[in-house]
């Protein structure tokens, strides 16, 4: 398959998702978040990933807004906080969110992290919000096969997506394939490792066979394998950088080498391990 950065992958719903996305975690709202999606519309991403918790919502919506593009020809994913999980409550935020974002629906919404005591409520409302249409499509982040079947032991609608922390140094292979076994996409945050996976030395002597940077790398090897991934920038320069994957390759051999670099060395929380 040819990859471009209007490659898609179908959730189960039937919904496409463009395969290489643009995060916003930790970009202030305002004019630092709506020069970022901005300049990502710009460049070509149509794949917006924002959260209530990173409180720019505001901006991202006045980037879309401002864009001129079409709503339809967007990808737009907002995740539902942990206070805020319950099932009158989760049916409270998407409204709130929605407002934020001065949208009519997502594309994607997603339960931020797994809270074992709301599991039931917090679906059955993720399924509401689906069937009302607000949200295309719904899922999950930072859950591990444990936190999935819980929810699936009352859920009548699976999780299409499962976004977790992925980058060569922590690659959860047990996660990744029980995913894989449900038709459960995965999708990458953190995919350069909050920026520390450029020093990787393996990976810079990838990067110099194909005159490519490391982050070049790392994001071609998780397209190829299929994974949606959504690096963050607010620098001009990098975005575009980041978007510009698709002249080049990665070898099978190249591929295994970097499957190899699996350390389990997170730079978030631990799903099984958090508190906040």
């Amino acid at each position: 398959m040819t990859l471009s950065i209007e490659t898609t992958t179908s959730l189960h719903e039937t919904v496409d998702i463009p395969l290489l996305g643009f995060g916003v975690f930790e970009i202030k709202d305002g004019p630092s978040v709506e020069d970022a999606v901005s300049t990502a519309l710009e460049t070509g991403y149509r794949h917006i990933d924002t959260a209530s918790i990173y409180r720019n919502e505001p901006g991202v919506g006045r980037a879309i807004a401002s864009s001129g593009l079409n709503r339809s020809d967007l990808f737009v994913t907002t995740k539902l906080w942990n206070k805020d999980q319950g099932y009158a409550s989760t049916l409270a935020a998407i409204d709130k969110s929605l407002n934020r974002l001065d949208l009519d629906y997502v594309d994607l919404y997603l339960v931020h992290w797994p809270k074992p005591e709301h599991t039931a409520g917090t679906w059955q409302a993720m399924e509401e919000i689906k069937a009302s249409g607000k949200a295309r499509a719904i899922g999950v982040s930072n859950f591990l096969p444990k936190h999935i079947d819980k929810l699936a032991g009352t859920a009548t609608v699976r999780p299409s997506i499962n976004q977790i922390e992925l980058h060569p140094h922590l690659q959860s292979p047990e996660t990744v394939t029980y995913c894989a076994e449900r038709g459960i996409v995965i999708e990458a945050w953190s995919p350069l490792k909050h920026g520390a996976i450029v020093n990787d030395p393996e990976l810079a002597r990838i990067a110099e066979i194909h005159g490519v940077t490391v982050a070049q790398v790392v994001l071609r090897w998780m397209l190829q394998r299929g994974i949606v991934t959504i690096p963050k920038s607010v620098t001009p320069s990098r975005i575009k950088q980041n978007a510009d994957l698709y002249g080049f390759a990665l070898t099978a051999d190249e591929m295994k080498m970097i499957g190899a670099m699996d350390r389990g060395e997170r730079v978030g929380p631990d799903p099984d391990n958090f508190d906040f």
